[in-house]
C-alpha cells in the first residue's frame, strides 16, 4: 500500500552544513506554503546537538521529521528512527549528498521540497556496523584517512571540488592493507586498497555499487591491489558507471559479513570516522519508513 507523506513535521537543519543556514528560512516558507504545518523548526549551529533534537523531536510523537544536512547528519539521525511510526524525510544540504543521490532526491530545496510534500513513504534499509545504524556507505581505507585530516571549512566554502583536491594529497600518505571477509559461509582474505560497507549506491557524489535500499541485502566491495594507481583507475572508470570497474573489484552481497584487516583500519560511516576493524557489517532490512519520490 502506498501512503502519502504527513502533513505535520518537526524540521531540524543542520545550521553548521555546507547550505544549512541560507536553506533553512527557505524550507520553512515552502514548506508552509505546501500545506506542511511545522511542530517546531530548529537551525541547530551545534551539530553535536541534532541527535538529541531529532530524539526528542521522535519522542514527542509527531508524524514527520524533516532533517537538513550532509551524509553525516542523515546518518546520525536514522538511529533514532528505526522501528519507530515516525516518517522520516531530508533536505540534502551537504556535499556529496549520496543518500540523496542514491534515492534519487534533488538536490535542490525547492525540488526536495517538492518531493517531501508529493512522494510517498515507504520502509527502506539501513546499513550495520556492530550496533551503529547508518543510512548509505562506511568506508575503509583512504575515506577516513580524508575525514581524520580535512581541514575545517574547506568544504564548506570549496564544495566537492576542494574535498577531491584534499583527498588528491592523501594519496601520498596512503597503504594498502590485507582484507579478510567472512560470512555467506566462508571466508576470503586478499590485499585491498579501498572497501565500501553499502546499502546505497553512491560514495563520496558518486555511484560505486549497484545496489538500492530495498533488496534487504548489504554489499562489501573492496578495491583489490597494491599500486595506488590502480585505486585511481578504479575511481576513474567508476566515473562512466558501476559496470565498468568491475575489473578492479571484488564483491560480497548478503544479509551479514565480519570484517577483518591487518592493521586494524579506522572506519568512516557516512563520512564521519566512528569505528575501527574488526567490525561485523550487517543490513537492517525495512527499517524506517522515509519519504522518497513518487
Amino acid at each position: 500500500m502506498i501512503l502519502n507523506p504527513p502533513r505535520q513535521a518537526a524540521l531540524i537543519v543542520n545550521g553548521k552544513s555546507r547550505k544549512g543556514r541560507e536553506a533553512f528560512r527557505d524550507a520553512c516558507r515552502l514548506l508552509k506554503a505546501a500545506g506542511i504545518e511545522l511542530v517546531s523548526a530548529k537551525a541547530v549551529r551545534d551539530p553535536s546537538k541534532l541527535d538529541g533534537e531529532v530524539r526528542g523531536a521522535v519522542r514527542s510523537g509527531v508524524p514527520m521529521v524533516i532533517v537538513g544536512g550532509g551524509d553525516g547528519s542523515i546518518s546520525g539521525s536514522v538511529d533514532h528512527l528505526v522501528a519507530e511510526k515516525t516518517v522520516f524525510a531530508l533536505l540534502p544540504l551537504g556535499t556529496a549528498n549520496s543518500f540523496a543521490r542514491t534515492l534519487g532526491i534533488p538536490l535542490d530545496v525547492e525540488d526536495a521540497v517538492r518531493v517531501i510534500v508529493d512522494g510517498q513513504v515507504r520502509r527502506i534499509d539501513l546499513g550495520m556496523i556492530d550496533d551503529d545504524y547508518f543510512a548509505n556507505c562506511a568506508a575503509i581505507g583512504i575515506s577516513p584517512l580524508i575525514a581524520e585530516s580535512v581541514p575545517h571549512g574547506l568544504k564548506k566554502w570549496l564544495g566537492r571540488p576542494g574535498y577531491l583536491a584534499w583527498a588528491a594529497l592523501q594519496m601520498l600518505r596512503f597503504r594498502p592493507f590485507s582484507l579478510t571477509v567472512s560470512g555467506n559461509g566462508g571466508s576470503e582474505t586478499l590485499r585491498a586498497l579501498e572497501v565500501r560497507i553499502a546499502n546505497g549506491a553512491y560514495h563520496g557524489g558518486t555511484e560505486l555499487v549497484e545496489t538500492d535500499v530495498e533488496n534487504g541485502e548489504i554489499v562489501v566491495q573492496a578495491v583489490i591491489g597494491t599500486a595506488r594507481t590502480k585505486l585511481l583507475w578504479s575511481w576513474g572508470l567508476s566515473l562512466i558507471g558501476p559496470k565498468t570497474a568491475r575489473g578492479t573489484l571484488r564483491e560480497f552481497r548478503g544479509k551479514s559479513f565480519r570484517i577483518e584487516t591487518d592493521p586494524p583500519l579506522p572506519i568512516s560511516i557516512d563520512g564521519e570516522v566512528l569505528a575501527r576493524t574488526p567490525v561485523k557489517a550487517a543490513v537492517s532490512a525495512r527499517a524506517i519508513q522515509m519519504v522518497v519520490p513518487a
